[in-house]
């Protein structure tokens, strides 16, 4: 596989596509399941709510129908991915810059207990000077469950994967570059790719590999859902449980082997799936009220991670190296 560099931002301008009807049948049905009082019609009924902060959870392609219909000014977490593409991603990022947007891009698994955890022991220098990554997937992911999932041109990076990009990104920097191949499966015709391997380049300082295999059929004996890091004083050990039981999901969990300690689980409140979710929301809000200084996953910083996900599929598209003729 050959190397792909990350591509850099650059502001252009895009015309602003149409939107979809609202489903109220749904709404209405939502509603009497959840005892909510209040259901819109449409968008604009929405966007004139005063002082609202928007929750905009739609498929990646249709992120900007929406916005466009928002009040200048207004504040929104907008679910990932940022855009089904980085040309997408530039089109919502100067969107969001025109309208004086405060958004954030929802990359939760930046907020689970065990990242935060670990995000803490990076900060104390606990783990010294880090030299491996690694995530391992062996599970068997319900893609039928996301109707609109069928038929898109990119799926597993795009709509999976990119929440560990975007958390090694975030607590490891940037990488120079990306070796990926995404590939299908036979049993999963109507699904683009669900399986991949991916290595990013942080030249000789730290190995970093994801292998993402979403088709294993079998129990649970040999799953995985591992996210490890070492380095030269210690090593943790992260499991992100609702890969392995989807929806109702596992536990997650944190070890840590410091120096030459066994190794050692340390407590947690709650999961990546619910508790994670709290996090971009919580600092939105706080953010709006001048609460929070930063803004975490502003669109500013995701785009990076839209950047970095663009390189895996220009890498996955490329010929590999081919082995010499003896």
């Amino acid at each position: 596989m050959r190397t792909a560099h990350i591509p850099a931002y650059r502001k252009l301008e895009y015309p602003i596509a149409g939107v979809y009807d609202i489903r109220r049948d749904a709404a209405v049905e939502t509603a009497a399941t959840f005892g909510i009082g209040v259901i819109f019609s449409s968008i604009d009924e929405v966007a004139n709510l005063p002082g609202a902060v928007f929750d905009i959870a739609v498929p990646g392609n249709q992120i900007l129908s929406v916005l466009e219909h928002l009040p200048d000014g207004a504040a929104a977490l907008i679910q990932k991915p940022m855009g089904e593409s980085l040309e997408e991603a530039r089109k919502i990022l100067d969107l969001c810059h025109m309208k004086k947007l405060k958004a954030a891009i929802n990359f939760q698994l930046r907020f689970s207990p065990n990242m935060l955890a670990l995000r803490d022991l990076l900060a104390q220098n606990a783990l010294g000077a880090v030299t491996d990554i690694e995530v391992r997937l062996v599970d068997r992911q319900p893609w039928q469950l996301w109707p609109f999932l069928k038929g898109a041109l990119r799926l597993e990076v795009l709509y999976h994967s990119i929440h560990y990009l975007d958390a090694i990104r975030f607590l490891f920097g940037e990488p120079e570059g990306v070796y990926c191949k995404a590939i299908a499966h036979p049993e999963m015709a109507e699904f683009r790719d669900t399986r991949s391997t991916i290595i990013l380049d942080y030249g000789n300082r730290i190995r970093c590999s994801l292998t993402l295999n979403h088709a294993h059929r079998h129990n649970e004996k040999h799953q995985a859902s591992e996210f490890k890091v070492e380095g030269t004083a210690g090593a943790a050990f992260l499991t992100m449980g609702v890969n392995l039981d989807y929806p109702a999901g596992k536990p997650d969990t944190l070890e840590v082997a410091l120096g030459t300690s066994d190794w050692q689980a340390l407590p947690l409140r709650g999961s990546w799936f619910t508790e994670a979710f709290e996090g971009p929301m919580s600092n939105l809000q706080r953010f709006v009220a001048g609460e929070d200084d930063v803004l975490i996953t502003n669109g500013d910083d995701a785009i990076r991670t839209m950047a970095l996900v663009e390189a895996c599929y220009d890498s996955s598209s490329r010929p590999t190296t081919p082995i010499p003729e003896l």
